[in-house]
């Protein structure tokens, strides 16, 4: 089977193409165009392993200037991860982006692949598109984003259901709760906190710390994933990607400084815009459909990142 997958490149994206290619029958295709919060170099370091892989192509393209129907050429099944991400900022000026990669961008490739026999669509999603909720979240709730980015998400995910309804695009849709480990977005809240640490910087937390996330280990995201191209249930549904363990801000930070041995030197700073005070997902259906099961504790995932970021900053073991 020959697989796209959009944004590469990225920290779920190329773990996702690793996963992928385990399977011998698989050719993966990459494509990134080297945008967003996430420098260059790094994603160079993402895809080091995939680019020495026989069964991997990469392309470094914008999906919004290529000639989409080319690229789909004997594609059965497309993971579309590539967008702009982050709430903090998507407000103001940054908008446009926002709007041309995570709206446009995919109305261009669900019009290619109306045409193409594609086997599988799979839209990753986000909570972002849920805002404020109370308690464990279904994906019945009603999304009501915070966030300009996550009304860009939305708005992507009924470009994806139009498409469905009107050219039987093969759809699922998977939103995904605050996924962390190895090659994790620098803007991201455990990557910055573990290189703050790591430097001697002070930790700087929005608000008063006590939100709380629904943590997802990368793994644990990948295998979900990987498993609704194959599900036979997966087809046509909209599914939840969580984990199984909640915290706080400020638990979080207390856990690393147990990991690295070192005390935290915390500044507190105005609560962000857009972002909820809670998320919580109920996983159920992701049960069902993909026997999806979280085995990554928290405590060992934030061990598994904070090594992993240690070869970024330089610092050896002790």
């Amino acid at each position: 089977m020959r697989i796209l997958v959009t944004g590469a490149a990225g920290f779920i994206g190329s773990h996702l193409c690793e996963a992928l290619l385990k399977e011998h029958t698989y050719e993966v295709i990459g494509v990134d165009t080297f945008i967003g919060p996430t420098p260059p170099e790094h994603k160079m370091r993402n895809i080091q392993t995939l680019m020495k892989h026989s069964r991997f192509t990469f392309k470094k393209m914008n999906l919004l200037d290529e000639s989409l129907p080319d690229l789909l050429e004997g594609v059965e099944a497309i993971y579309h991860l590539a967008a702009i991400p982050g709430v903090r900022s998507s407000w103001g000026a940054e908008f446009s982006p926002y709007v041309y990669h995570n709206i446009l961008m995919t109305q261009r490739l669900l019009e290619a692949a109306k045409d193409k026999a594609i086997h599988r669509f799979i839209y990753i999603s986000t909570s972002s598109i849920y805002g404020e909720k109370t308690g464990m979240v279904t994906e019945r709730a009603f999304p009501k984003p915070l966030s300009p980015y996550g009304i860009t998400k939305l708005s992507g995910e009924h470009l994806c259901r139009v498409y469905e309804k009107s050219y039987d695009i093969p759809l699922v849709i998977l939103r995904y709760f605050t996924v962390y480990g190895p090659r994790q977005r620098p803007d991201m809240a455990f990557h910055r906190f573990i290189k703050q640490l790591i430097t001697n910087q002070p930790i700087t937390v929005f608000g008063d710390g006590n939100q709380s996330r629904d943590f997802t280990y990368i793994d644990d995201c990948v295998t979900a994933t990987k498993a609704a191209l194959t599900a036979e249930d997966a087809l046509g549904e909209t599914i939840n990607i969580g984990g199984k363990e909640r915290a706080s801000v400020l638990e979080i930070i207390e856990r690393l400084e147990r990991i690295t041995g070192k005390n935290a030197n915390i500044s507190f700073s105005k609560k962000v815009k857009g972002e909820p005070t809670h998320t919580w997902a109920d996983i159920r259906k992701a049960e069902k459909i993909l026997n999806y099961s979280p085995v990554i504790p928290l405590a060992e995932g934030l061990v598994r990142e904070y090594h992993f970021l240690q070869g970024y900053y330089g610092e050896d073991m002790q």
